[in-house]
């Protein structure tokens, strides 16, 4: 189940001030009931997005990703909107891989109407997702199913992604530091990401803003490796890094703001 307005819009609060939100100020800001506001609480914390401490929440520590399920619902029309920006920009006839996680697998959805392309892929959902357009030709990597990500890894699934030159590499990441540095949360996922990054013309980041600040214990890259950072909104501190490392920063917030 997805989360609500509301709830979204907590988790989204608490991201950005970065420290604790006492339940007082939350229920003011919403000129709701305590109980409602705890509920809220509740099911954020049961979805291990928040973590509940005396008098209000924190953003949990961690040493690895949200369980897949809650990465589904979480900024999911962010997600479709970056998805539909990144669909404009590949031609028919074009191949390219598509990389782990949620905001690639709505790209795959995003593709439904595509005139025809080849995509190569280890997303379980992303693969399912394309090959349901006759005019796109998928190729999915082997390798060890991770149930909990569903999507496929290992040293075998690295290696056939490797054998390819695409023009068009989009990945996600686990998180994006003040230093510009791309982390994600096991070194297979960075082999993963690393040679999509090697293999592909052009590259293209796709993360929504929660990303930025984002802890995760792996370094995969650095910003100015990738050519393209697709994101849901405008983001000073994310401008000024793409600035430096010389990529193109294209914020979807008008097209966020249509869905």
């Amino acid at each position: 189940m997805a989360l609500s307005d509301r709830q979204q819009e907590i988790l989204d609060w608490l991201k950005q001030s970065g420290e604790l939100l006492s339940s007082n100020q939350i229920t003011e800001a919403y000129a709701v009931s305590p109980q409602t506001i705890r509920k809220d609480l509740n099911e954020l914390s049961k979805r291990g997005l928040v973590q509940r401490v005396h008098g209000g929440i924190t953003l949990p520590a961690r040493s690895s990703n949200l369980s897949f399920a809650n990465r589904q619902v979480i900024n999911l029309r962010a997600k479709q909107a970056i998805a539909r920006e990144v669909v404009k920009l590949l031609p028919e006839g074009c191949s390219i891989f598509l990389g782990i996680g949620t905001t690639p697998e709505q790209i795959a959805h995003a593709l439904s109407e595509h005139p025809g392309l080849r995509v190569i892929t280890n997303n379980i959902n992303a693969a399912l997702a394309t090959c349901q357009n006759p005019n796109i030709e998928t190729m999915i990597a082997g390798g060890r199913i991770r149930p909990s990500d569903q999507d496929i890894m290992g040293e075998d699934t690295t290696r056939y992604l490797r054998r390819f030159r695409v023009n068009f590499g989009i990945f996600g990441i686990g998180g994006l530091s003040a230093r510009g540095e791309l982390l994600d949360f096991s070194p297979e996922e960075s082999y993963l990401s690393q040679a999509i990054i090697e293999c592909s013309d052009q590259r293209i980041l796709v993360a929504d803003c929660s990303k930025y600040l984002r802890q995760a214990p792996v370094f995969t890259a650095g910003l100015s490796q990738i050519d393209q950072l697709f994101i849901d909104s405008p983001h000073p501190q994310i401008q000024e890094l793409c600035d430096q490392a010389g990529i193109e920063l294209n914020a979807t917030m008008e097209a966020a703001s249509n869905d």
